[in-house]
């Protein structure tokens, strides 16, 4: 069976637009025609034949699926499922409702598969750029357990209280980043294009300047000059700066390692992975699968090699009958609070609670912390562009002053 993406006409002469699995096209025809649906056209649906190549190309670059709409997917799954119709009939209809066309594809080829006889998570498993190893493996766990729609309604839940999360952070960011950009420009085009015009004044007066209005020209000078050269160095810091992120592993050792040793920032940082480590550990024990196997997927999710690794021993630790909040103790990246709450939870066996509980807490603190960091950076920001324009200003009008006092 294959995909085949069509274009027709209904008997009302309306145009439609859609996926339809068949052997071959002319069993698609039959088939579309058989509903009373005419094929204009019809062209078999991009998938595993392309090349690993264009297929990374064009999923990367130009057809993406966001983690939002995974997430009503998921949701809208869940709510099928749960209401007792079939998986089959539920992704056909969560197929001809999606808008993005490579979520419609991907579940076109979904649906043949399990038509075929294999499981949702085999057919996801096709698609690891829209369904992470972490979803696989609760959507596993509820295969196994016969909870499918309650897994995927935990997973909708996951997905949208960390979609709410990192949304609540960008909001809280966006303010400073734009008035950071914006004071630049402005006081770049100071720098270039006003300061040159009057300070060329004094320069033709052949008058010695004061300190102060020297170093303004001379800063305007190399800015009008050499603004290109500054563009390159930005642009080839950056592009180190990702290589040494990504492209190493000792760079991406020292960039998470910085992250949580930054002043100000490197709280946030351990809070919001800590955050993300417990809610994450929570929905997957919840959803059966085995505490190992959380562990290494959580040890992926947090995005921080060095708390990583420190997961990683503590798995470890719990494969040679260890508990769990003894390791995570051991490793220091936990504060105490974290650990005792899990012990707590894993004497009275309530352990999924406790890391729910965890996890509300440092998304509450990390959010009120980015608040009030982002309330301090504003007044900060407004004094240092206050006193970059005072500096212009001073050193403009100190010149003028010193005119005044020759002619009196």
């Amino acid at each position: 069976m294959s995909v085949f993406e069509y274009i027709a006409l209904d008997e009302k002469g309306n145009q439609r637009k859609g996926f339809i699995d068949a052997p071959g096209i002319a069993a698609a025809r039959q088939k579309l025609r058989e509903e009373n649906v005419y094929p204009v056209e019809i062209n078999q649906a991009a998938g595993k034949k392309e090349t690993a190549l264009s297929g990374a190309f064009k999923i990367n670059l130009w057809e993406r699926v966001s983690a939002g709409e995974v997430s009503v997917f998921t949701r809208q799954l869940s709510t099928l499922l749960g209401s007792g119709m079939p998986l089959v009939p539920s992704l056909s209809i969560l197929m001809q409702q999606a808008q993005n066309p490579l979520l419609k594809k991907s579940l076109a080829q979904i649906r043949e598969q399990v038509n075929e006889g294999k499981s949702l998570t085999e057919g996801m498993s096709e698609f690891p750029q829209i369904f992470p190893p972490f979803y696989l493996n609760m959507v596993r766990a509820g295969e196994a357990s016969g909870t499918i729609n309650l897994v995927l309604e935990r997973l909708a839940d996951f997905s949208e209280n960390q979609q709410a999360l990192i949304s609540k952070i960008k909001s809280a960011m966006y303010y400073p980043i734009v008035m950071l950009f914006m004071g630049t420009a402005v006081i770049f085009l100071l720098m270039t294009f006003v300061v040159p015009k009057i300070t060329g004044i004094f320069a033709d007066m052949h008058q010695t300047l004061p300190m102060v209005t020297t170093i303004l020209v001379m800063v305007s000078n190399f800015l009008k000059s050499f603004w290109w050269l500054i563009l390159i160095l930005l642009a080839v810091s950056i592009a180190a700066l990702k290589y040494m992120k990504d492209g190493t592993e000792t760079g991406r050792r020292m960039w998470d390692n910085a992250k949580l040793k930054i002043p100000l920032f490197g709280q946030i940082n351990r809070k919001i992975a800590i955050a993300r480590f417990c809610r994450t550990l929570a929905t997957l024990l919840q959803s059966g699968v085995p505490l190992l196997s959380a562990m290494e997927i959580v040890r992926n999710i947090v995005n921080n090699i060095i708390i990583g690794e420190a997961i990683r021993q503590a798995a470890k630790d719990i494969e040679e009958g260890k508990g769990l909040s003894g390791p995570l103790s051991q490793s220091g990246m936990f504060p105490p609070l974290v650990t005792e709450m899990i012990a707590v939870g894993e004497q009275s066996g309530t352990l999924e609670k406790m890391l729910n509980r965890i996890a509300t807490a440092y998304e509450n603190e990390s959010q009120a912390n980015i608040m009030i960091m982002t309330s301090l950076l504003e007044p900060i920001m407004i004094l240092v562009m206050g006193l970059a324009v005072g500096f212009i200003v001073v050193s403009i009008l100190l010149p003028i002053f010193e005119m005044n006092q020759l002619v009196r």
